[in-house]
């Protein structure tokens, strides 16, 4: 413990102490207030259009966009991505919410008639879910803390890149699904779980005739203007200043309507409702909930971590930083554990934020802040200005922030292309999240892609190397034409590791490759090699039965003749059998017991057998007992042309079998 390791452990725990003291405010404070106030109208609808898919009262949905922001500009390492609400994660929380609190537990009877049918209590309702989704928030939190500390960044890793995608056009079809009774104007119930998505979808279906014709005029539009306000943002991003803000815009002036023409009392129009002034004090969670939510949190914390570093990664790479994996996860973690006992629900990283919050020029999480504040200012004075805007301009709103994941359908066809693995690890992503919802989904997924990577290693590509001439090169013999192999010497190179998985596999491949063939060599026209001894010198020649003799070279046979008139002639082995076997293990990063038992056996059963491997697979050999009987270090080389040398070099001397004069 001293001075110097305390100074970087705060450094590594708050990341703005590394930057804020040299922060150049000539050069940066500019950008960054036009960045934070163009995040900040962008964050105040996303906030209370995400809270409907949480299933939480809208001002909620300010909350989660204020604390989590606030406390990320001293923790995280990212400089410009927008933690907040997001919309796959939303709908994730409101899936376990509705599951934990659903209409049916809150119907009650009218306490001034008892011939009355039951009637939803919203408010109870309301504030269970709540406690749901606060709840989830701070075993959320705890989570990504604990994953962090124990240097768990790494994770996110098995969330490839097809799988997020195919996940994430699930999810974008789940919140699709879920705001078309907002934008309709119809009452449906909420479902979760599998199927979810057919039986929304069903119960709009039912519904339908019952469509609020003025609350489908309104979404329209305001679907219609944003459509147009994203289309030109995206064509003239380099001639705009900044983005021109189609949401906010729509906010407001629905926002008039509705008030000006009240649209709630006089055409039925569905709104926000009451939104109250000012800042929650701060509450425990209802800790009791928690043994139900514990799977529930995986699934949250993982996607959420995933999301923010995925994206701090591209931006980090586009501007010359890095971002700590590790640390993200501490930041994320300290931000939904925090935040949970102010009343928000669990926050991540929003890409179309974070794409406008970096293309208005922002630097440093300064940008954050100041959307945060003004996200402070709505909920503490003037946030009842709200309370009119229709539902459907937040369905409306939600959906055209949906369009840039409808894109990654595109990702079919390349895939296709490219690589049909990943192309199932995509539609099964799709598939499993749309049918059997977000949580169950991407642990169908998940599984299916570990999958895959064991049957990459159970199915490995295998091949015999051959010698390319005047060098110490060793190359596929089907693949080049200059590789050759040596006579009676076969290199077997497998790009795979060998385990239990594969080790059968890998010796029964061996065997067809390899030992196959000195079999089928045995039944074939036998040749003998002529030893003639001449003047104390040895020379050795390949002799058919019709005593034309073919010499190797380079793994072609030429024709040349033997003189069986010298002083001695021994007539040995075939030279075309198998006699030795090389090991190629130079892809291969570890091998456990199963697979060097199976490795020792074909030592007794192959008359030489060399291996070619790294350090660390000759120290995982040792700490096995492979190289006991049959098996030594003698056998292991540091090049498989060291090995091959070795191989030839024991064919001299031969035994003859018999000998003529």
């Amino acid at each position: 413990c001293c001075k110097r390791k305390a100074k970087a452990a705060a450094l590594s725990l708050l990341p703005i102490l590394t930057w804020l003291p040299s922060y150049p405010v000539k050069q940066y404070l500019l950008s960054d207030v036009v960045s934070g106030l163009s995040t900040g109208v962008v964050q105040l609808p996303q906030g209370l259009a995400y809270a409907m898919l949480a299933a939480v009262p809208p001002v909620y949905g300010l909350y989660s966009s204020f604390y989590p922001v606030l406390l990320y500009t001293f923790f995280g390492t990212s400089r410009h991505i927008s933690v907040g609400t997001f919309a796959v994660i939303s709908l994730m929380i409101g899936g376990v919410v509705v599951r934990e609190a659903p209409d049916s537990m809150f119907y009650v009877l009218p306490a001034n008639g008892t011939n009355m049918s039951a009637v939803l209590d919203v408010e109870a309702r309301d504030a269970r879910r709540v406690q749901v989704a606060v709840v989830l928030t701070t075993l959320v939190g705890i989570i990504q803390i604990v994953f962090g500390l124990l240097r768990f960044g790494f994770v996110a890793i098995y969330l490839t890149e097809p799988l997020v995608r195919g996940f994430t056009t699930a999810a974008a079809f789940h919140v699709v699904i879920s705001q078309l009774k907002y934008l309709l104007g119809v009452e449906t119930q909420r479902f979760s779980g599998p199927l979810s998505a057919v039986y929304s979808v069903k119960a709009v279906l039912s519904k339908i005739t019952t469509t609020n014709v003025t609350t489908l005029l309104l979404g329209l539009s305001c679907l219609v203007f944003l459509y147009v306000i994203k289309h030109l943002n995206e064509r003239y991003k380099k001639k705009l200043p900044i983005p021109i803000p189609g949401e906010i815009i729509v906010v407001i002036v629905s926002t008039g309507v509705s008030y000006g023409l009240s649209l709630s009392d006089d055409y039925s129009v569905a709104i926000v409702g009451k939104i109250p002034t000012g800042l929650l004090p701060p509450a425990a969670p209802l800790f009791s909930l928690l043994p139900s939510l514990v799977t529930d949190s995986f699934a949250v914390a993982i996607v959420g971590f995933s999301m923010g570093i995925s994206l701090a990664k591209i931006f980090a790479l586009k501007h010359g930083y890095s971002v700590d994996g590790n640390q993200e996860l501490i930041a994320l973690g300290l931000c939904n554990f925090i935040s949970s006992f102010f009343q928000t629900f669990a926050i991540t990283c929003s890409m179309s934020r974070s794409l406008v919050q970096e293309s208005t020029g922002g630097k440093t999480q300064i940008a954050g802040l100041l959307a945060s504040l003004m996200v402070l200012l709505v909920v503490v004075a003037i946030g009842f200005v709200f309370q009119p805007l229709p539902q459907t301009a937040l369905a409306a709103i939600i959906m055209v922030n949906l369009l840039g994941m409808f894109k990654q359908f595109r990702d079919i066809p390349s895939l296709w292309r490219t690589s049909k693995i990943e192309l199932a690890i995509w539609l099964v992503a799709y598939v499993a999240s749309l049918l059997l919802g977000l949580d169950y989904g991407l642990l169908v997924a998940i599984s299916f892609a570990i999958l895959t990577v064991i049957y990459r290693t159970q199915s490995p590509k295998s091949s015999i190397l051959g010698h390319v001439s005047s060098t110490g090169l060793y190359y596929d013999v089907d693949d080049y034409e200059e590789a050759a192999e040596y006579e009676g010497i076969k290199v077997f190179h497998s790009n795979s590791s060998i385990y239990f998985a594969n080790s059968d596999l890998y010796v029964n491949t061996l065997k067809e490759k390899v030992i196959l063939e000195k079999t089928n060599s045995n039944h074939s026209s036998p040749l003998k090699v002529c030893a003639k001894y001449k003047d104390e010198a040895v020379t050795h020649e390949v002799l058919p039965q019709n005593h034309m003799v073919e010499e190797q070279r380079n793994g072609q046979l030429g024709d040349r003749h033997c003189d069986l008139n010298s002083e001695e002639a021994v007539f040995l082995e075939p030279l075309n059998a198998v006699h030795s076997i090389v090991l190629d293990w130079t892809s291969a990063s570890f091998i456990d017991s199963v697979g060097a038992k199976a490795i020792k056996q074909l030592c007794s059963d192959c008359s030489l057998l060399c291996f070619h491997l790294q350090g660390h697979l000759l120290s995982e050999l040792d700490s096995l007992q492979f190289f006991t009987g049959n098996a030594t270090t003698d056998m292991v080389f540091p090049t498989v042309h060291d090995a091959v040398l070795y191989c030839q070099h024991l064919l001299i001397p031969l035994h003859p079998l018999s000998s003529t004069r």
